[in-house]
């Protein structure tokens, strides 16, 4: 990556392990694709609906060369489920991407 990785926590305390878990899966996007230009990953928990329990809302946001790849609203209520799926759903753009070119 061109940029520096950027992680924001929105809504939850800061954890090492999960800012350390995100690196790892990046670093991997980036052996997928070398010319990955900037990731921005959010993690937020929104406010607790009635129904519902608390989910994780994943937001990723890579830029590649002429064209921004997003992959917004994969929800679960662990975290760690919630970051595969969406790091998983990026990796498939990305490969997509690179096959496009």
């Amino acid at each position: 990556m061109k940029t520096p990785l950027q992680i924001t926590f929105r809504d939850i305390p800061h954890s090492d392990a999960l800012d350390a878990h995100i690196r790892d899966k990046a670093q991997k996007l980036d052996q997928v694709f070398g010319d990955i230009i900037s990731c921005r990953v959010v993690v937020e928990q929104p406010a607790k609906h009635q129904q519902q329990g608390k989910p994780f809302n994943i937001h990723i946001d890579l830029g590649v060369p002429g064209s921004e790849i997003v992959v917004d609203r994969q929800a679960n209520e662990d975290v760690y489920v919630a970051l595969r799926d969406a790091f998983d759903a990026a990796k498939r753009q990305l490969e997509d991407y690179a096959r496009q070119l």
